[in-house]
C-alpha cells in the first residue's frame, strides 16, 4: 500500500493514440480522485522514448511510471510490440502494464499475457463503468500491491 505522499508522486503513463479515449481515461482517473501524476504518449515509439529518455524526453527525464495503461492499436509501434520491448528490458520489466484496449480478440488477449501483461481489460462503453474499473485498478496497484522501488514497502504490515 502506498502512503498518500508516495501516491502523489507516482506516475501513471497512458499509452493511447485516440484523443477521445485518452480524454475519457484522464477524466475517469480524475473522477476516481486517484492521487497520481498522469502522463500520456500517442504510440509505442513515443512510449519507448519516454521510458528510455530518448527523443523529446532526452532533456526532461520523465519519472519512471508506477503503472502503464497500454492500448494495443497504435500507429508506428503497436502496444504488443512495445510490451515485448518493455518485458525484454531488465530496467523496465518490473513496471506493471495493464492493457486497456477495445479489442476483445482472443489472440490479442493470449499475446498480451504471453508477452507479460499484468492485466488485460477491455475498455468499457459507459463512462461510469470506466470510473469503476479505474477505481479498482487504483485500489489494487496503489493500495494493495507492493510495487518495486517504493520506499517503505518492507515496513508495511502483512495484515491490516
Amino acid at each position: 500500500m502506498l502512503k498518500n505522499e508516495e501516491r502523489s508522486r507516482a506516475t501513471v503513463l497512458i499509452a493511447e493514440d485516440d484523443e477521445e479515449d485518452l480524454l475519457l481515461t484522464q477524466e475517469a482517473l480524475e473522477e476516481c480522485q486517484i492521487i497520481t501524476n498522469l502522463d500520456s504518449v500517442k504510440d509505442g515509439e513515443e512510449l519507448m522514448d519516454y521510458l528510455h529518455h530518448r527523443g523529446k524526453y532526452k532533456r526532461t527525464h520523465p519519472p519512471k511510471p508506477a503503472l502503464i495503461l497500454l492500448d494495443l492499436r497504435m500507429p508506428r509501434k503497436d502496444g504488443l510490440e512495445a510490451l515485448g520491448e518493455i518485458r525484454s528490458d531488465p530496467k523496465l520489466r518490473a513496471i506493471p502494464v495493464v492493457v486497456l484496449t477495445t479489442s476483445r480478440a482472443e489472440e490479442d488477449i493470449q499475446k498480451s499475457y504471453a508477452l507479460g501483461a499484468n492485466t488485460y481489460i477491455t475498455k468499457p462503453d459507459e463512462f461510469e463503468t470506466l470510473v469503476d474499473v479505474l477505481k479498482t485498478l487504483e485500489k489494487y496497484w496503489f493500495q494493495i500491491a507492493l510495487l518495486p522501488g517504493v520506499e517503505g514497502a518492507e515496513e508495511r504490515p502483512l495484515t491490516s
